[in-house]
């Protein structure tokens, strides 16, 4: 079971003891992402956590950090998001020590030496250059700039390259002491470690950290009137695609009821979609459904990548099954299927330390309210079959429909001709 403690400076500390566990996992998320950044700034967030790693002051150099925790055999790593960053340390439980050592001095002590700072621009530039060469992966990012336009929501994480040129050792100061304070961070240790010196030991280590103004994200504005298609000629071996509707924000409880539906459109081998393209017509080799939401927006999406020559076939019958939905009668098989499907994810995907850290740091980090296992799993199961139809109503709308692709196409009309349900 898990524990949540406020200390002094308004640091949440959350700790997930598993007394079987072979490691310990520490997880410090903060409220900063590129939704907090404006367009001056945009990939801040994401670049500030590539310098975490560049040294500090305890530890100057990147190497001083990185030979440390390998000694130990240790995984670490970091992320950012469009809502909030992540830096983790996992390993042994005799290392914890050493794992917290290190966490919270990447998380608190950067020293932003602008010789490394003018190295990491590279870095960046080319992890951006890599994103473009990964179709799958960049029409994702396409589909949200799609939906959201020029707004945060609507924004690379990594940001642009002719802003990362410009960022200073000046920017990443001030966008630190604007979020990076500690009613915005929260640190999580799940695995084994001993229960009564864990508290003590994190409010030492994170003393340093003070509460302070926050600033807030710019609210997500939703505009759209009509099916709207964004085409990106790419010369590709295979078209990928992000066709997807608006939904609703992280706090709806209809989202329940919205995984559901997803689960039954594209979750597992299974599912209408990835039986109709890829079993029956060949069209496919990955297809899924998902539903992704924030604190003020999201939205239910598939992703394919298909066969060029059936491309329009494969769009036809995506909307054809966002239709069926609606109209037609789902079994209760079928509704079982998903939902034990959801809840075999949502298991399977909390074995490791890291993982469970992750489950409970996430929610908290985004909504502040943390729901066990057993009560998301009670939750799943309480859908009912007229609450999937009635989300499926609201969502699938023509004024809701947005189509995004990356091949070898020049022609929008082609597409906006048969994108209705």
């Amino acid at each position: 079971m898990y524990k949540k403690t406020i200390l002094d400076n308004k640091v949440r500390l959350i700790t997930v003891p598993m007394v079987d566990s072979l490691t310990t996992t520490i997880l410090v998320l903060v409220e900063a992402g590129s939704k907090y950044e404006t367009k001056e700034i945009n990939g801040i967030s994401h670049f500030l956590e590539h310098m975490c790693f560049k040294g500090t002051k305890k530890r100057p150099k990147s190497i001083d950090i990185s030979s440390e925790l390998d000694s130990i055999g240790a995984v670490y790593n970091a992320f950012t998001s469009m809502e909030y960053t992540g830096y983790f340390a996992k390993a042994r439980p005799d290392h914890f020590d050493i794992i917290l050592d290190v966490v919270s001095d990447i998380y608190l002590n950067q020293i932003f030496d602008p010789q490394e700072i003018d190295k990491e621009r590279g870095v960046i530039i080319e992890e951006i250059n890599m994103y473009e060469d990964l179709p799958m992966r960049r029409v994702q990012e396409l589909f949200t700039s799609l939906l959201y336009g020029d707004q945060p929501a609507g924004w690379d994480i990594a940001g642009r390259k002719e802003v990362i040129k410009k960022l200073t050792r000046d920017d990443f100061i001030k966008y630190q002491k604007e979020h990076y304070l500690g009613q915005s961070s929260l640190v999580v240790v799940a695995g084994k470690f001993n229960e009564s010196e864990v508290r003590e030991k994190i409010k030492q280590a994170f003393s340093s950290l003070r509460a302070g103004k926050k600033i807030s994200k710019i609210k997500t504005i939703e505009r759209q009137e009509k099916p709207e298609v964004l085409l990106k000629f790419k010369e590709t071996d295979q078209t990928h695609l992000v066709l997807g509707v608006r939904a609703f924000d992280i706090f709806d409880e209809r989202k329940y009821a919205l995984d559901v539906l997803a689960d039954i459109l594209g979750g597992g081998m299974s599912s209408r979609l990835f039986q109709k393209i890829r079993e029956e017509m060949g069209a496919a080799y990955y297809i899924n459904t998902e539903a992704d939401l924030y604190t003020d927006h999201g939205y239910l999406a598939v992703s394919s990548g298909i066969d060029h020559n059936k491309i329009e076939a494969v769009i036809k019958v995506m909307l054809e099954e966002f239709q069926k939905v609606i109209e037609e009668p789902i079994e209760n098989k079928e509704i079982q299927r998903a939902k034990e499907h959801l809840i075999g994810r949502l298991i399977i995907g909390l074995e490791t330390s890291d993982q469970l850290a992750g489950f409970y740091g996430v929610q908290e980090i985004i909504t502040r309210e943390i729901l066990t296992p057993k009560e998301i799993i009670k939750k799943i199961q309480a859908v009912r079959k007229e609450e999937i139809k009635a989300v499926a109503s609201e969502v699938f709308q023509n004024q809701k429909l947005n189509l995004a692709i990356i091949g070898p196409f020049k022609e929008k009309e082609r597409f906006e001709k048969i994108l209705k349900i």
